[in-house]
């Protein structure tokens, strides 16, 4: 019997091999300690379950699911009286998700859930990408949202957790959770408006509080992603934007949750937040994308006003390693696909996947999707990891030096998470578009034809650049964070460009050589774009006081001037970032299991040629656009004026 997990090596290398269960599952069940009696004795015990909950769900995508794709994809979802209404078929999946409880599998025993760690989520999610995409884009909003209400809760110290046992005696969303782990409701979040996508500082949607202190929101949100859900975390604007905010106005953004509906003992539905529309996309049609319409609707505020952004950023990172995971199953699903067909497509004597080309097509395929997942799986750990652990260190009993320790390691996963999601979720969806594209190009003239596969799964892949903050926002966020860290200090930049020169030459692993090359080849790019930021600055500083310049080169950063040609060249930079990520991390597991390095050797057969073709870019490129850019300024601002 089909089963996406049993047939799929690489994702069994990562859950045998290349996750660490035992830190995972610790901070998951609280040290194995359940004064319950429920729970785990040891790390194997849990990791037992996990796999039989994997296994469970990969038979059940690959015969539940994936036989009625196009099904699903030509019935969509529908807008009937105000409510979203799914197909019998698709409605009846998830009675049977339902059945088998897998709405709550990462939220904790005592809220209804399995407890199992949210990786093993994501890890499912492929699964059922593999199978259809527009189903899994709606299961990710059930446990996703319930766990964004139990850490929103936790952080803003509305949760009431046993110091000892790390046991949730009460929390803020309870109830909420609850139903979710039930399978009798999800949620989802509300962020894009009209006019406004990843321009937050446009936000128009208002919170607004009465004279007994009640909250309500009044505004549009559109292009929202399960928004029939019951349960909304929804950015609105508390305050005016103050124009000389650094930050463009992010600072006035609340986050609010809001209840959009309620239902009687009789099943009769009272609104507080209208449906508008259903909007008819090109891909994901069994996936309700909505219009909603908030008017005064009432709702609680989450946090402190103005915390809005910070919390959007917590639910914005989860959401990009999930979609992470979206866009391998996307890519899994093209590849096998396409696998399938040349294997049984005949040309010139001899089946497609003997053509040297193809042959070359479905192996990169291959490598670039075991690069993704890489990705995915490091950025799901230290996601994990990082928001567990501040659980832990401020509910824990713990002494001085224990608080201490576990913040160190708190900050460390923080880091690295930070380091690996946009490059996930641009590589990911870039990824995930490209493979169907090749797909569908195996397939030649049946590609384009509706009968086949391809056409569908590309309709779907196009829209992953786009959700969850698109590619460019990635590769601007990657080279925000690249360059603020070189010039908040810059000799440890030095450092490791200077190491990595030396292993580049002297290291006796030649694999270990080639990935420094490439590192260097990617340190050389940032020299640069930081040495061309950076002059911008000291022509800037010829009429400023000496005593000044120290605060100019460390503060008062325009982004919108100081980083244009960082701006330019921060797609290319990205993928540079990309390349040596992917590298690392492939490296670290052929340092301790020498059958991944055919996996690295073939990643950087790729590799390589693309850095050096980068860096030659970023290195001698873009100062024409740039000149001519600024000749047109002057121009344009009169004109605004006029």
């Amino acid at each position: 019997m089909a089963n996406f997990f049993k047939d799929n090596d690489d994702l069994q290398f990562y859950f045998d091999k290349g996750i660490d269960w035992d830190s995972l599952v610790r901070i998951t069940e609280h040290e194995l300690v359940h004064a319950d009696g429920e729970g785990f004795s040891t790390t194997a015990e849990a990791v037992d379950f996990y796999r039989d909950i994997i296994e469970m769900f990969g038979e059940f995508v690959a015969t539940e699911i994936k036989p009625y794709e196009k099904e699903i994809d030509d019935r969509g979802v529908e807008l009937v009286d105000g409510e979203v209404v799914f197909p019998e078929r698709l409605a009846g999946i998830f009675d049977k998700i339902k059945d088998l409880d897998l709405h709550g599998l990462p939220i904790p025993r005592e809220l209804g859930g399995m407890n199992a760690p949210m990786l093993l989520y994501f890890m499912n999610g492929e699964l059922m990408a593999r199978a259809d995409v527009s189903t899994m884009a709606h299961h990710s909003f059930h446990a996703g949202i319930a766990m964004a209400m139990l850490v929103f809760s936790a952080r803003e110290g509305s949760s009431d957790i046993d110091p000892a046992t790390g046991h949730i005696n009460d929390t803020r969303w309870r109830s909420a959770i609850e139903e979710i782990a039930a399978g009798e409701a999800w949620g989802c979040m509300d962020i894009t408006e009209p006019d406004a996508g990843s321009d937050m500082a446009s936000l128009r949607a208002v919170g607004e509080q009465d004279e007994d202190g009640n909250w309500y929101v009044t505004g549009e949100k559109i292009f929202i992603t399960s928004g029939h859900g019951k349960y909304h975390f929804v950015i609105a604007r508390t305050e005016d934007a103050d124009p000389n905010d650094a930050t463009g106005g992010l600072e006035g953004l609340s986050m609010f949750m809001v209840k959009a509906y309620e239902d009687d003992e009789n099943g009769n539905r009272t609104r507080f937040v209208s449906l508008s529309r259903v909007e008819e996309k090109l891909g994901h049609h069994g996936s309700a994308t909505c219009g909603l319409v908030f008017d005064k609707s009432p709702a609680e505020l989450v946090g402190e006003r103005g915390e809005g952004f910070k919390y959007m950023l917590t639910l914005m990172n989860n959401a990009r390693v999930g979609v992470g995971f979206e866009c391998l199953g996307v890519s899994e699903s093209a590849y096998r696909t396409a696998l399938e067909y040349a294997a049984e497509r005949g040309s010139m004597g001899k089946t497609i996947n003997r053509h040297e080309m193809i042959a070359e097509y479905l192996e990169t395929m291959k490598t670039e999707i075991q690069g993704v997942r890489a990705m995915a799986v490091a950025a799901g750990f230290h996601e994990e990891m990082a928001q567990k652990l501040a659980i832990a260190i401020r509910y824990g009993d713990l002494d001085e030096a224990q608080r201490a320790s576990m913040e160190r390691l708190m900050k460390s996963h923080q880091r690295k998470a930070r380091r690996i999601t946009p490059l996930l979720k641009y590589f990911g969806a870039e990824k995930a578009v490209e493979h169907a594209r090749t797909a569908l190009q195996i397939h030649g003239g049946n590609g384009y034809i509706t009968e086949y596969l391809p056409e569908k799964l590309l309709r779907d892949a196009l829209v992953m650049p786009i959700y969850e903050g698109t590619s460019q926002i990635q590769a601007l966020m990657a080279m925000k964070d690249t360059l603020g860290g070189i010039i908040e200090n810059p000799q440890a930049f030095v450092r490791r460009m200077a190491q990595a020169r030396w292993r580049a030459l002297s290291s006796r692993n030649p694999l270990e050589r080639r990935v420094a090359q490439l590192q260097s080849l990617s340190f050389g790019a940032q020299q640069h774009l930081v040495l061309k930021t950076a002059s911008r600055k000291f022509k800037g500083l010829r009429e400023k006081p000496l005593a000044e310049w120290s605060d100019e080169l460390t503060k008062n950063w325009n982004p919108k001037r100081d980083f244009a040609f960082a701006m330019l060249h921060a797609e290319r930079l990205i993928q540079l970032l990309g390349d040596v990520m992917i590298a690392e991390l492939l490296l670290a597991q052929a340092r301790k299991h020498p059958e991944r390095a055919e996996v690295l050797e073939r990643h950087l057969e790729r590799a390589e040629p693309r850095a050096r073709y980068l860096h030659d870019q970023i290195t001698t490129t873009g100062q024409r656009l740039l000149d001519k850019l600024s000749a047109t300024a002057p121009q344009m601002a009169d004109q605004a004026a006029e």
